[in-house]
């Protein structure tokens, strides 16, 4: 899991039984498989899936008012050559996850875009999924005859004193533990995370969930 501090998807592939690491500058929240350090070395490792969260910091449309001093400045031309690096690597099955944000029209549109709430979290988050050799998340609004619905609520919100219209979640992320409020609000809900290991790799086998005991 590239650019993955929190564990949280990591650690949902390793329920099933995967051997699954996360690398981030950043230490690991969470006991786990990590590697602190760039991750760009480790691309070639031999990964069969890479699931990355690279900085949208310069590439976000939260930031859009800053957007002229980021392009003159090079910050928005490094994050896009650093989002297009892991696109590139060398793993046959690859998805990149950022928020709405200026690489749809540096680059493509995303081949997904889903919400917390549409994997059991009632929170509202906007994310863009950029995929190669994978399908699109299934999720479901209402019972089907093959399938069952996984839409829930979409959270709280709260107006700000500017008047903006914010999910509660997002409004109170002020950053915990010496994190920035911009890592707060980065972590992958973990139903989007739980869906992306059970949908996307093959259920784990009997003998492979007990050596995680």
């Amino acid at each position: 899991m590239a650019c993955e501090f929190s564990g949280v998807v990591r650690d949902a592939f390793r329920r099933r039984g995967h051997d699954a690491w996360s690398c981030d500058l950043l230490p690991t929240e969470r006991p786990g498989q990590h590697i602190q350090g760039d991750v760009l070395p480790h691309l070639g490792d031999g990964w069969d899936l890479m699931i990355a969260h690279p900085p949208c910091t310069h590439l976000a449309a939260s930031g859009a008012k800053h957007f002229g001093a980021k392009r003159a400045d090079g910050r928005m031309g490094r994050a896009y050559e650093f989002f297009m690096e892991l696109w590139n690597a060398p793993v046959p099955r690859v998805c990149i996850e950022n928020p709405v944000g200026v690489m749809s029209s540096l680059w493509r549109p995303p081949d997904q875009v889903v919400q917390p709430w549409y994997f059991g979290d009632e929170a509202q988050k906007t994310t863009c999924l950029w995929l190669r050799g994978l399908p699109p998340l299934f999720h479901a609004a209402d019972d089907e005859l093959f399938s069952r619905r996984t839409h829930v609520g979409r959270g709280e919100f709260v107006v700000t004193s500017g008047g903006r219209r914010l999910p509660k979640w997002y409004s109170n992320a002020h950053g915990r533990n010496g994190t920035t409020r911009a890592t707060e609000r980065g972590r992958t809900f973990p139903g989007l995370a739980r869906e992306m290991a059970r949908q996307w790799l093959p259920v784990a086998t009997r003998a492979e969930v007990e050596t995680l005991k």
